[in-house]
């Protein structure tokens, strides 16, 4: 039955932030009598679409819910309170929810009320649904995820820099679904000028992300087609204070952030500070390879989803990392919690940075 909240959360992801997306399955001698995820911020919450279902069979049934329901007052009123007007019998809770307005306060109004709690139940599966909230609740730093695309060979474009296209239409249209959930996508400078870039979501029905430029010396071009900022939102990362440009850059559509330099460049670990201040819980860092080594090296990246292409490129070309690596193999960053999953003809290979 978790494995099924689970299933209904994820129709949420992407379209509920702030809030997380969660998922709720009401179960009554065996059967299921009502079902609810969270739709949208501000929209009722899984728990109470699950009881409007059920109705009066809610009284005496079991609740599944992916995380603690709520117990503070928002735009909606406390769902541990509406489990417990319902009179249901027992709740079983996927995690516990570390909003510190929450933070088993939900848990134990359930208790307080003789409703039998049991929390932990496949909770790796329901903290992948709201990794991005759950970093940025307790962090207020934003989840960083990296998107790249590779040859066998490890080149993301060939020795003249044309990367068009590295892997499938599938995969692509994956990295569009990606942009789709998270709240903004991410380039340096270079990557605009070279390619002019969009960075929109084109799949029909999906959100744009907040587009997101390190420019560090206000060298975006005025023509860009991501200035428009009819299209989606556009931020101008920078450490320039020639107030002049900045006004220029402004005018043409972007709105400018001013950031901490370090070694002449943006201070990444700023940038991330100012961007989860402003709201935003993931970013898709998309390119080039100057900002993801950058970004490698600072420990900003939480997740890597390498796209790899049954390609080579077979002679000079431009890898995933620029800068600065290690010496030694043994030195090397690895991934955990690996998994691998092929998409058309390519492969994606999912992992996490182990930090040290």
């Amino acid at each position: 039955m978790m494995r099924k909240a689970i299933a209904l959360a994820a129709r949420g992801v992407g379209k509920t932030a702030p809030n997380p997306a969660v998922g709720c399955v009401i179960v009554r001698d065996g059967a299921i009598v009502g079902t609810g995820w969270h739709r949208k911020a501000g929209t009722p919450h899984a728990e109470v679409h699950a009881l409007a279902a059920a109705g009066p069979l809610a009284e005496g049934a079991d609740v599944y819910v992916t995380l603690e329901p709520c117990a503070h007052y928002g735009k909606t009123p406390p769902c541990a309170e509406a489990l417990v007007a319902a009179r249901v019998g027992r709740v079983f809770v996927g995690q516990l929810d570390p909003n510190p307005l929450v933070a088993g306060k939900g848990m134990q109004i359930l208790r307080d009320a003789g409703i039998s709690v049991e929390s932990g139940i496949l909770e790796e599966n329901c903290r992948r649904l709201n990794e991005p909230f759950l970093k940025w609740i307790t962090t207020r730093r934003p989840f960083v995820v990296l998107k790249s695309a590779l040859t066998l060979d490890g080149k993301t474009a060939t020795a003249s820099g044309d990367s068009q296209w590295v892997t499938s239409a599938p995969a692509r249209r994956e990295v569009h679904r990606l942009r789709g959930i998270l709240d903004a996508i991410m380039v340096g400078v270079g990557t605009v000028q070279k390619d002019d870039p969009l960075l929109t979501c084109r799949i029909p029905g999906g959100k744009n992300p907040v587009r997101i430029v390190v420019d560090s010396g206000l060298n975006v071009p005025l023509h860009a087609a991501l200035l428009d900022g009819k299209v989606a939102r556009t931020i101008v990362a920078t450490c320039n204070t020639d107030f002049a440009k900045q006004a220029e850059v402004a005018r043409h559509g972007a709105e400018i952030l001013v950031c901490r330099e370090k070694d002449g460049q943006v201070d990444l670990d700023d940038l991330f500070a100012k961007l989860g201040a402003l709201g935003l819980q993931s970013v898709l860092l998309e390119g080039g390879s100057r900002l993801a080594g950058s970004a490698l090296r600072a420990g900003c990246i939480d997740k890597c989803l390498i796209f790899v292409a049954p390609k080579l490129v077979a002679g000079e070309g431009m890898g995933l990392f620029a800068g600065a690596g290690v010496g030694l193999m043994k030195d090397a960053i690895a991934l955990e919690q690996v998994k691998v999953r092929k998409i058309g003809p390519d492969l994606l290979i999912e992992g996490y940075p182990v930090r040290k």
